[in-house]
């Protein structure tokens, strides 16, 4: 052998590994990039070069640009670039739910291979039927199914939860393509052909929600992930270091939400976003647990979780730790935000409109005394100064009460 080529991984630790053996071979080396992204590593790097803040936003519409879709020359087709206002409904049981659409799989000689590899594992699986597409050929009719029955709905309703419908109109392609099975172009480009030809059943801000999540988010997750790496897996800007609640291993919890979105994750492996970031994500960080456990839980539990995408989604935008490099504000929220998005609350032993008292939803509580103790970090933030005029209209015995509830549930959370 005379050369080496590679190509170049998805993971920092993987990508310093193979460096490095490349570097003690008396051969030639090169590496070469991976052609499953829009971008490149350094493309997020070289666009906000200069610029004081980076802004997901701004990057999109580069993105959008860049690659022509769904535009009209220079501007966005439509005449609005961004249709979040209109993705945030609860869903209420109509539309229907579309059937599963993922064909089952045996992948019995897969886990059999596994196991002979002697590699540890948790949970179960259903080796006959596993509900995961693992070939080319599955992956693409999960994505005809996607297109045929859930794509019009997915905008709109890609941030509600409900109690027995994990998927609702979620597409499910995350494994698929973060296992390259799928590559993002061709995602995206069905989508945008549906729309064109679909637009009486397909309103754009269905297609342009779902587009905004592959073009968009998952890109600069992985623009940050090459330019923040290393240093950004010890950040924890909040000072946070609670243990995870045990109850993560097991579902077992008074909570509705955290026991649905979590016994779903523990199963499925699977959770859609807003029930990581507002439900698990949420009380892990008004919990004020160690980023270093979160994202350890993320990165074992989901079948989607790659470093690149766990790490930036998980220490970024859910539990603030880089203290605001990727998202503008913590995204936290009392019990008021679960009740309006899904059907949790009506099912749970707590009350979401109380704070006090033996029947207050643990979210009340622990929201208020997060901004208390976490005040010197964030009371100059401007996205935080309404939550900060409500706390300070608290009177100081309320405020007393609120901080000694959190932190019982701080204390034990397996009372809860």
């Amino acid at each position: 052998a005379t050369h080496l080529e590679y190509q170049l991984p998805d993971e920092f630790r993987l990508d310093t590994q193979l460096h490095d053996l490349a570097a003690a071979l008396p051969l030639e080396t090169r590496g070469v990039d991976t052609e499953h992204f829009y971008t490149d590593r350094n493309t997020l790097s070289q666009f906000f070069h200069g610029k004081k803040q980076l802004l997901m936003e701004s990057f999109y519409r580069m993105m959008r640009r860049k690659h022509s879709v769904l535009m009209q020359g220079d501007q966005p087709f439509g005449g609005q670039w961004n249709y979040d206002h209109d993705n945030r409904k609860k869903w209420s049981g109509n539309p229907p739910i579309p059937p599963h659409g993922i064909p089952n799989t045996d992948v019995t000689q897969l886990v059999k291979e596994i196991k002979t590899a002697g590699i540890h594992t948790i949970g179960s699986i259903d080796t006959e039927n596993f509900s995961w597409p693992v070939t080319r050929n599955a992956s693409l009719q999960l994505l005809d199914h996607f297109c045929n029955f859930q794509l019009p709905f997915f905008g709109t309703y890609q941030d509600a939860m409900h109690q027995g419908e994990p998927f609702l109109f979620h597409s499910r392609l995350s494994f698929a393509l973060n296992t390259k099975l799928l590559g993002p172009e061709e995602v995206v480009t069905r989508v945008e052909q549906e729309y064109f030809k679909r637009p009486d059943e397909i309103h754009i801000s269905q297609a342009e929600g779902f587009i905004r999540q592959i073009l968009g988010w998952r890109e600069y997750m992985r623009g940050i992930y090459w330019r923040e790496m290393p240093s950004y897996a010890q950040r924890n800007k909040l000072e946070n270091n609670n243990p995870l609640p045990s109850f993560f291993w097991t579902g077992d919890t008074q909570m509705n939400c955290l026991k649905q979105a979590i016994t779903q994750s523990l199963e499925m492996a699977y959770a859609h976003h807003i029930q990581r970031l507002m439900i698990t994500g949420n009380f892990a960080l008004l919990m004020q647990t160690n980023p270093d456990e979160v994202d350890a839980w993320y990165l074992g539990i989901y079948i989607d979780a790659l470093q690149w995408v766990e790490i930036t989604n998980t220490r970024g935008m859910s539990q603030f730790a880089d203290g605001g490099l990727l998202a503008t504000k913590p995204y936290i929220s009392s019990a008021n935000y679960i009740r309006n998005m899904s059907n949790y609350c009506s099912g749970c032993a707590y009350n979401p409109k109380e704070a006090l008292g033996e029947t207050a939803c643990p979210f009340n509580s622990l929201y208020w005394n997060f901004l208390a103790e976490k005040r010197q970090f964030l009371s100059k933030n401007p996205r935080m100064g309404m939550m900060y005029k409500l706390l300070d209209k608290k009177q100081p015995e309320e405020l007393r009460a609120l901080q000694e509830k959190a932190a019982a549930v701080i204390a034990h959370p397996e009372r809860y």
